[in-house]
């Protein structure tokens, strides 16, 4: 009987013929996110939902003679069995907002721009090395890693690239400027702490290069892949740019938004998210040149973080205009350029991702702190009390299972429902031979018990591999973050 019902499902999944089939997605068994609309071929009573992460710790306060009010610039990355940050050591305090000082607090003194370096074990409690490596004041005792050209948005990775070398396995990029013009230099090092010029010679010159530029190996595309600051329309804007050697690169491209309203981009925070290597996400920091809280700020301006992603690193979906990351009630977050989100997205715990953000920039008290979100959940498919749905497109998968990560409430519900590319059912896995899903996971597996099915119960979808199929999902007060099969 079980095989009768298996040879009429994959009939029906192969029913139409390949002139009248509707284009497929091809996932394989990679983790799809709901940040676009990739999957979706509808949505009814339900909607993406951009979920915003909650604020915990302060996790390093930039006080040190070296750093200061206008340190920032943050790059966080996992590395092995530690994290590694690197920021720019900086103060000016021409920036600090008289009326938000209090009485006897003191601010750094000026001094040039400087690399510095910090690590953990868990992401959470953070130290700087005594490095010895450059002198500041007259002593080595502190965490400077460079100095120089650089030294104002030196932003480093760890080169994944199998072919990369030893004595070059951790790269940077950081501005500078030949002839007056704005260009990109390169930098390597063996351990993440010694630095050197990879060569005299820029790696681009078609940009400003004037904010955090960011570059990374691409272990999807097999390319080093750059996302870079220029302007365009005298609007702060996002180029990318790729190298198959991290020496000779393309033209940049400008990055593409659609028809939603150009907004300074002042950083763009761009990763190609760990769980999902193909998709990159961006936390980039809008600003507002012309927005002026306080009437005694010596520069105008306000910044909040923003939510983007792209497919391509050209094309970026910014279906969501809302704010990702906002300033919140603290005083010292409204000034102009704070609020800026550290270019990484690590795990630090099985179920919990981390974001970092740069608070009260300019004042005595800058400092970055950690920001914590559920696995996968930047945006969720929301289904209210009153229920909702939704079909995907027709999807090409590999793999033996459904693994959902979700969310509902004690009364909520999650059904999945298997279609052939014309909207049939599946026999065996319609909606009512669907378990019912409840609870909070972040990878679960979806079982389907029926009596009929029960040989076949630990591979249910073996079979269906290979061949179109449509998910329905119909939820009630839940939350869906992301699929996969496996």
């Amino acid at each position: 009987m079980a095989a009768c019902l298996v040879s009429v499902a994959l009939a029906a999944v192969a029913e139409p013929s390949r002139e009248t089939q509707p284009e497929s997605v091809s996932i394989g068994s990679r983790l799809e996110l709901f940040v676009d609309g990739h999957l979706i071929e509808s949505l009814k009573g339900a909607r993406l939902e951009l979920n915003s992460p909650r604020p915990a710790e302060r996790v390093l306060f930039f006080d040190r003679e070296w750093e200061g009010g206008n340190s920032g610039y943050v790059t966080v990355f996992r590395d092995g069995g530690r994290y590694r940050m690197y920021y720019r050591g900086a103060s000016s305090k021409g920036y600090a907002v008289p009326s938000l000082l209090r009485p006897g607090e003191t601010s750094v003194p000026d001094h040039p721009q400087v690399a510095c370096y910090a690590e953990s074990h868990d992401g959470i409690i953070w130290t700087r090395p005594s490095l010895g490596l450059f002198e500041f004041n007259g002593s080595t005792d502190n965490n400077i890693v460079w100095t120089g050209s650089g030294g104002h948005n030196f932003s480093p990775f760890k080169d994944t690239n199998p072919d990369a070398r030893p004595e070059q396995r951790y790269k940077a990029v950081g501005s500078g400027r030949m002839d007056g013009k704005p260009v990109l230099l390169g930098y390597v090092s063996p351990d993440g702490i010694r630095w050197k010029r990879l060569r005299e010679e820029p790696l681009l010159t078609d940009g400003k290069f004037d904010s955090l530029n960011v570059a990374f190996w691409d272990s999807v595309r097999n390319r080093y892949a750059a996302f870079y600051r220029d302007f365009r329309h005298g609007v702060r804007t996002i180029k990318h740019a790729t190298s198959a050697n991290f020496l000779d690169w393309t033209a940049g491209q400008w990055g593409d938004f659609g028809d939603t309203p150009p907004e300074h981009l002042y950083t763009n925070g761009t990763v190609a998210y760990f769980r999902a290597p193909h998709l990159f996400l961006a936390l980039p920091r809008r600003f507002l040149p012309w927005r002026q809280l306080y009437p005694d700020a010596p520069v105008p301006g306000a910044s909040d973080g923003v939510l983007m992603s792209s497919r391509d690193g050209v094309r970026w979906d910014r279906r969501f205009l809302e704010s990702y990351i906002r300033p919140g009630r603290d005083p010292r977050n409204w000034p102009q350029r704070t609020n800026t989100p550290a270019r990484g997205i690590v795990p630090t715990a099985d179920d919990e991702i981390s974001l970092y953000v740069e608070r009260h920039r300019s004042a005595p008290t800058n400092h970055l702190q950690r920001l914590v979100l559920r696995t996968d959940g930047f945006v969720s498919v929301h289904a209210g009390w009153s229920g909702g749905e939704m079909i995907t497109k027709p999807l090409l998968f590999e793999g033996d299972n459904l693994v959902l990560n979700f969310a509902t409430s004690a009364a909520g519900s999650i059904r999945v429902e298997i279609q052939d590319v014309r909207g049939h059912p599946v026999p065996g896995f319609s909606l009512e031979e669907s378990p019912l899903i409840w609870g909070d996971e972040i990878e679960q597996v979806v079982r389907w018990e029926r009596s009929h099915r029960k040989a076949i119960s630990d591979r249910p979808l073996r079979r269906l591999a290979g061949n179109p199929v449509r998910l329905r999902l119909v939820m009630k007060d839940a939350d869906l973050y992301s699929l996969r099969f496996q």
